[in-house]
């Protein structure tokens, strides 16, 4: 024969509504329970204010960081895309320059050898920058024509 199961008790403990009373002849309420309910109110309300105002008070140093260094962020330029024209034989300019970085352990695109280029020139004196550019050959601009 099997052993009866033991079941464990499924009422719960049932409140009371705030503000509602349990016997309905006594709708004044007693001071005292009208005391007690109003003291266990301030304590709910004083332990939540606290819990906000700490958290409150210890993130606003770092969030306040945030903001300064966001302001001091200088802002990123905005880069422009086109396109040019070039001979074959400075496309291949390009790429042994690229390989000169490699070589030397700095791995660079194009645009930041062009780029570099262009400081180049700029640092330049206006007579060396005049010999430079008329030594560059002028080519068509446009699409080359499928051959």
């Amino acid at each position: 024969m099997t052993a009866p199961s033991i079941k464990k008790p499924s009422k719960k403990t049932f409140h009371f509504p705030k503000g509602a009373t349990s016997n309905p002849a006594d709708e004044g309420g007693s001071a005292a329970a009208d005391a007690t309910v109003a003291t266990k109110k301030r304590n709910t309300t004083a332990k939540k204010a606290a819990k906000q105002r700490a958290p409150a008070t210890a993130e606003a140093t770092p969030v306040k960081a945030a903001v300064e260094v966001k302001a001091k962020r200088i802002k990123k330029e905005k880069v422009v895309r086109d396109s040019f024209t070039m001979p074959k034989s400075d496309y291949d300019k390009i790429a042994a320059l690229k390989q000169k970085c490699l070589a030397a352990g700095v791995s660079v695109k194009r645009s930041e050898i062009l780029r570099a280029g262009l400081l180049l020139l700029e640092s330049a004196t206006p007579k060396r920058l005049l010999e430079v550019v008329s030594a560059v050959e002028q080519v068509k601009t446009g699409r080359p024509a499928r051959s």
